[in-house]
């Protein structure tokens, strides 16, 4: 178990990488993807500085461990920890969304250090991080594979094939986890398609379920490590998130799925950043 000032740690981390995901939405003057990448910063802090074993100065390393963004939409996140671990400089960041640059608006697998998956249409993510997850466990390796959804992703088809089927092949190396802000591009995910016990759906398929608050980084790095240390089953973490958290006009707002931030708006949300 990580000790307190680790924890502490953790949270000055995810600040920094909150920060860092309105520094490149709004430097890029682009609609960007900003609340659904804060709602699971913790979470993909807490991986990228306290679990995956991974080199920014190797990104291809075999026996790394591997982050799949499902959601790829949410890239600011995964873009903002590359940065501060050192994968790629933020003079990147005003490229966003911009043709030809290395950081699209979904992640891109050879284009981007660090980059683990091509992410765009919803649904992908766990299918290919469960190939992944048997391949590494079947040539020897001690990897994990995590994968990162969106509650609204949960209503796609082969998303609930990669869940049925997981099990089965046993990979306990395969960690998939959920964030749960209960909003989607239009709208509710209750209004749209309802998951309601989400926890036993994934429990009824054979998985090791854990269910956490997402913005409680003592809470996710102890479930992170039952996860970690699971074996015999994939395990997931289903994680109850603020979407826009952090920044107080973003939260529960779902205009804020996509949009582009004014520089006012920008100014606000960094002091809130610095205040925290």
């Amino acid at each position: 178990m990580l000790k307190a000032k680790e924890i502490a740690d953790l949270q000055e981390k995810a600040r920094l990488v909150r920060k860092g995901i309105i520094e490149v939405s709004y430097a890029c003057g682009r609609s960007a993807h900003p609340a659904p990448a804060l709602s699971c910063a913790d979470m993909v802090t807490a991986l990228y500085y306290g679990f995956m074993k991974v080199d920014p100065k190797n990104p291809e390393r075999e026996d790394r461990d591997r982050f799949i963004l499902s959601k790829g939409h949410a890239c600011p996140v995964l873009y903002s920890v590359l940065a501060e671990k050192g994968y790629f400089p933020k003079e990147y960041f005003p490229t966003l969304r911009h043709l030809d640059s290395k950081l699209q608006g979904h992640p891109v697998y050879g284009k981007t250090p660090g980059v683990d998956m091509t992410s765009g249409s919803l649904g992908n993510g766990l299918g290919i991080g469960l190939g992944m997850a048997y391949y590494l466990k079947n040539a020897g390796k001690k990897s994990k594979v995590f994968v990162m959804l969106g509650d609204g992703e949960m209503n796609e088809g082969t998303l609930w094939e990669a869940i049925n089927v997981a099990p089965a092949l046993g990979a306990d190396n395969l960690i998939a986890i959920v964030d749960q802000n209960y909003l989607q591009s239009c709208g509710s995910t209750q209004d749209i398609c309802p998951m309601n016990n989400m926890a036993e759906r994934w429990r009824a398929f054979g998985w090791n379920v854990l269910e956490i608050n997402g913005h409680d980084m003592e809470e996710i790095v102890s479930r992170l490590e039952m996860a970690v240390n699971h074996h015999g089953t994939p395990t997931v973490i289903i994680a109850q998130t603020v979407k826009g958290k952090g920044v107080s006009f973003m939260e529960h707002d779902n205009s804020w799925h996509q949009k582009v931030i004014s520089e006012e708006q920008y100014k606000i949300a960094m002091k809130e950043l610095e205040e925290v």
